[in-house]
């Protein structure tokens, strides 16, 4: 006989079962193998999160108001904590940026922001002295904080001082600006472990999946990237073949072992 505990318990879990199947929502979910590595999806256009986050590779999803703008998305508190409300039923953290003239209008605009989920809303700031100052203020509230807009590893000073968790370098764009992208990523990875900084390195605007491996061969664990960069790490012709020679030999199988069945 089942105690009365142990029916009750039953009964609990069928109907959590039976509400998520309802609403079909996804429960977000993080590999028990997936070690120090983050990867988030960079963009605003909630099509794509749908697409990707689907596949599991993600622990978050980042964006700015370039971004949201691009996806026809208000920059307003009241559609991000929508957004932020769609991105974690699939993963485990919202990045969202903050805007203002002032330091207080950008610590407030973070505070209102993040009001929703203290715990997996990260606000993204610039890295100015306003941005730094706004941070600092955020981080005080209880707020996670990335700052943003890197363009020199020499801004992983402030972030470990400030001792905010991310700190986000634009690799392509600093390429493009005349440094070496590559380089300084790893500088600043360099840096943040020499002051024993737990401040994370989320390397941005990578241009290619090939960028990402290199960069994980040197120890960089967390990235943001393009929807096309993310279907780019699944582009290998010879794999595809392989799954479709298993998919016709496992159907040859199902035809031998059904004349077989015939034969009986």
């Amino acid at each position: 006989m089942i105690s009365t505990t142990a029916h009750q318990r039953h009964i609990f879990i069928a109907i959590i079962g039976f509400a998520l199947c309802c609403t079909n929502q996804i429960i977000a979910f993080t590999p028990p193998h997936r070690g120090d590595c983050r990867f988030f999806l960079d963009t605003g256009d909630t099509s794509e999160w749908d697409a990707l986050l689907p596949l599991g590779l993600f622990h978050g999803v980042t964006t700015n108001p370039t971004l949201l703008e691009r996806a026809n998305q208000p920059c307003t508190v009241p559609n991000l904590h929508q957004l932020a409300s769609k991105a974690l039923s699939y993963t485990e953290e919202f990045m969202c940026q903050t805007w203002g003239s002032t330091v207080e209008e950008m610590y407030e605009n973070g505070m209102a922001i993040s009001k929703k989920d203290r715990e997996r809303i990260v606000i993204k700031v610039p890295v100015t002295a306003k941005g730094a100052e706004a941070a600092t203020l955020l981080a005080t509230s209880g707020v996670r904080v990335c700052l943003t807009a890197c363009y020199d590893s020499k801004q992983a000073l402030i972030a470990a001082s400030v001792g905010v968790e991310y700190i986000a370098p634009y690799l392509g764009r600093m390429t493009d600006n005349g440094k070496d992208g590559f380089d300084q990523c790893k500088r600043m990875k360099k840096i943040v472990d020499g002051l024993g900084s737990d401040t994370r390195i989320l390397v941005a605007s990578i241009r290619d999946a090939n960028t990402i491996a290199e960069l994980a061969m040197e120890g960089l664990d967390t990235y943001t990237f393009s929807p096309a960069v993310a279907r780019e790490l699944f582009d290998e012709p010879l794999t595809d073949t392989a799954a479709e020679e298993f998919e016709e030999a496992a159907a040859r199988g199902m035809e031998v072992d059904s004349k077989a069945a015939a034969t009986v």
